[in-house]
């Protein structure tokens, strides 16, 4: 009888930079010839089990040539990428839509370095007014084809006219990640993918465990306005209950995952499956897994698994292939059967679904996925979607879909941020602390004339849903902070901000709060929420005195989440903006850094860097009807 020895596997780590000695995050590794791959972290670290000792590895990312290293037995390997210096042809679009060549040279030639892995090198150019991204076999890739709604940022609202202002809660920050995805490929980001509150609420903040019964605290704080002397803000932070892992209800997750030929890219299929192993690490022996992915039909590739079967469950993962039409709905449809047919009791019962949104067979239409959402939630299923890819993704689908579904949004641009969502924010992600809540702020017009939300365009609610239990509002994890931010005008200031209407006839003006009743207090908060499993909703009332500090004497929260909310209004190019720049959101996010040990802060001001500088270069165009070219080249991507 023959003996076989078994295999021996081989791990190497190390990390990649470039050619200027700056670490590359979500550099693609993968193991030649076979399916073990891996992508570095925001260090540029990485490592990887190899099935072979002799084997050799592939390292790739755009704008860098791709480096094969034969492992010979090290166990530590450092790489240099090289930047490609290749020029390419770009096409430029005349008047007539008649296109001429000219040779310039990228923007990845010049070394901008985009988090989105693949092996297959590219570029990004502008064609008929169109950004693309082209590969080496001239595949063309629309970036039009990007689904963003048009926000129409919240205006500043008369104290006497509208007292009340009323929205959800908002913890999904897939506009950041997305934001940062554009900046990193040299790319200012289209207004319509800067949702505000995302970008602040990307930031974990440093506020106090709640000390009650109540699932969160309320922090509030007040100074001057950053970009406007005149006016004030007024952050208003919450912050949920920490439930250590141990602790946590078992969980019956059910993965939906999107196969079809759109997410054949490396930046989609193959970092959800990424993505997927790590939240699979985190699981534990009582909690269940199910998997339904989804391409022209759906189907069940994984029964309910133990967590305790990790092997398994990555082996059913590894297995994934795309191709195919897009049948959304059915997916959708068959993963909240499967987590019906699996409830558990007083559990977490989630849908996790992975997709670029580019549904088109079947109930694709907003509208249609949505009141499918709609009905699928009542069975007490909670949805968190995870978004991938580029050139086709659907932001707005995702976005509304999550909403409408008692759940988050996130937008993963990298194993770095597949990280962070999936394991570091792991109980803020997938475990609900306390649903519907919403927030209800009514100012004190002997101290305010006006106000203003920043952000929230898509949180509005009417004031009379405030008391409406009916109403869907937003959800609030374990762990997680929700942090929104007033722009206040006080008693006295003049702003052409504040719109006159005419004088009311029937109706009497309102009297001015006396010297006895309450003139201290610049505004008051009501927070309702219900359980994760409750129909009837919670009040919490907390008054806010005007104790207004200098801004140099607020926290780091305060003046980190006002360097943010400033970027993003700056990046909308907001009509609110006033006096905001970049140089200014830098002097503040620079002294709020505070404790950063996971870099978040510091990788936000080197993206208000690259953004400043994008600023600073963006061309002005001029087309002359009469000319066959453009007067001036155009640029490598669509600003």
């Amino acid at each position: 009888m023959l003996a076989f020895r078994p295999v021996k596997s081989h791990t190497v780590s190390g990390t990649v930079k470039d050619e200027n000695g700056n670490p590359l995050s979500s550099v693609s590794i993968k193991q030649k010839g076979t399916h073990k791959g891996t992508f570095t972290d925001a260090n540029g670290s990485y490592r990887i089990t190899i099935t072979s000792s002799s084997g050799t590895l592939v390292f790739a990312t755009l704008g860098y040539e791709t480096l094969e290293q034969k492992v010979g037995g090290k166990s530590v390997i450092n790489i240099v990428l090289r930047t490609k210096n290749s020029l390419m042809q770009e096409v430029v679009v005349t008047s007539d839509f008649k296109a001429s060549k000219k040779m310039v040279t990228s923007n990845i030639a010049r070394g901008y370095n985009s988090p989105l892995m693949g092996t297959a090198p590219g570029i990004y150019v502008e064609r008929d007014n169109t950004s693309y991204y082209r590969s080496n076999d001239e595949e063309y890739i629309d970036f039009n084809r990007e689904g963003y709604d048009k926000i129409t940022e919240n205006q500043f609202m008369k104290v006497k006219d509208n007292p009340l202002s009323t929205f959800s809660i908002d913890v999904d920050a897939a506009s950041y990640s997305n934001v940062r995805r554009f900046l990193n490929q040299g790319q200012l980001p289209p207004a319509g993918a800067v949702r505000i509150e995302e970008m602040v609420n990307y930031f974990k903040y440093e506020y106090p465990q709640p000390t009650n019964k109540d699932p969160f605290s309320i922090n509030t704080e007040i100074a001057d306005a950053p970009w406007n002397k005149d006016h004030k803000l007024v952050l208003i932070g919450m912050q949920g209950k920490k439930i250590p892992t141990e602790n946590l209800p078992a969980s019956n997750l059910v993965f939906l995952i999107d196969v079809s030929g759109s997410m054949q890219s490396p930046n989609k299929l193959q970092l959800v499956k990424a993505s997927m192993k790590m939240l699979v690490d985190q699981l534990r022996e009582e909690d269940k897994i199910s998997m339904v992915v989804y391409a022209g039909a759906a189907g069940i590739v994984l029964k309910p698994t133990s967590g305790a079967e990790k092997t398994k469950i990555k082996d059913a993962i590894d297995k994934l292939e795309a191709g195919g039409s897009t049948a959304g709905g059915a997916g959708i449809k068959l993963a909240y059967k499967t987590a019906r047919e699996n409830f558990v009791k007083n559990g977490n019962n989630r849908v996790i679904l992975c997709s670029d949104g580019d549904f088109n067979v079947g109930e694709s239409s907003d509208d249609a996925m949505e009141r499918l959402i709609e009905i699928e939630r009542k069975s007490g299923v909670f949805l968190t979607i995870l978004g991938y890819g580029m050139g086709n993704y659907q932001d707005a689908k995702m976005q509304k879909l999550a909403d409408k579904g008692n759940g988050n949004h996130a937008y993963i641009d990298g194993v770095s941020e597949a990280k962070k969502v999936l394991v570091n924010e792991f109980g803020g992600t997938l475990f609900t602390i306390a649903k519907d809540v919403k927030l209800q702020i009514e100012f004190n017009p002997a101290k305010v004339q006006g106000y203003r939300l920043i952000g929230y365009e898509n949180r509005m609610l009417a004031k009379e849903d405030f008391n409406d239990d009916k109403k869907d509002a937003g959800e609030l994890g374990s762990g997680h902070t929700v942090t929104a931010i007033y722009e206040v005008i006080p008693i006295g200031v003049k702003s052409h901000f504040l719109k006159d209407v005419d004088a009311l006839k029937y109706q009497k003006d309102i009297t001015p709060l006396s010297k006895t009743n309450h003139t201290q207090e610049l505004l008051t908060v009501k927070f309702r929420y219900k359980a994760p499993d409750g129909e009837v909703s919670k009040l919490i009332e907390h008054p806010v005195l005007d104790k207004q500090i200098a801004i140099s004497n607020t926290s780091d929260n305060f003046r980190f989440a006002a360097a943010v909310a400033q970027f993003g209004m700056l990046l909308r190019d907001s009509e609110f903006k006033s006096e905001a720049s970049y140089d200014a959101v830098l002097n503040l996010a620079r002294k709020a850094r505070g404790n950063d040990e996971e870099g978040y802060r510091s990788e936000f001001i080197r993206l208000v860097e690259s953004a400043q500088l994008l600023t600073k270069a963006k061309p002005q165009h001029k087309i002359d009807k009469n000319k066959e070219e453009e007067e001036e080249s155009m640029p490598i991507g669509k600003y």
